[in-house]
């Protein structure tokens, strides 16, 4: 399929794929894994925040998101910087849930599909 364009493809997957008016992001995760909920949250939305920019997208055209936190008790610090990040009035559906990550360091992976 000719309309289909990939972002950062590699050998596993792509970092995103677009399709028509969407953009399908692969989940995010933070690079530094020794910082805290909050930092590894701030790192993973800023690669959403480059990746959607790449795809001719931003943060305001999100439809949909799912957040996986290693401890669900990271919850609200997890939603304070998720909370500072969105742009009120233009929030995503969304679902949060706990789940063992592939890393133990690792405490946060979030995944959003965009309108472009």
């Amino acid at each position: 399929m000719s309309d289909i364009r990939r972002i950062d493809c590699g050998p596993r997957m792509s970092e995103a794929v677009m399709r028509g008016d969407r953009i399908y992001c692969s989940g995010m995760i933070p690079e530094d894994t020794s910082l805290d909920i909050t930092g590894q949250v701030k790192q993973a939305l800023g690669e959403i925040d480059s990746l959607l920019a790449k795809g001719g997208s931003d943060k305001t055209k999100i439809l949909t998101a799912t957040i996986w936190l290693a401890d669900i008790g990271d919850f609200a610090a997890m939603n304070a910087v998720w909370d500072a990040w969105v742009v009120p009035g233009q929030t995503p559906a969304r679902a949060t849930v706990q789940a063992k990550m592939n890393d133990p360091k690792m405490k946060v992976e979030i995944m959003v599909v965009a309108a472009i």
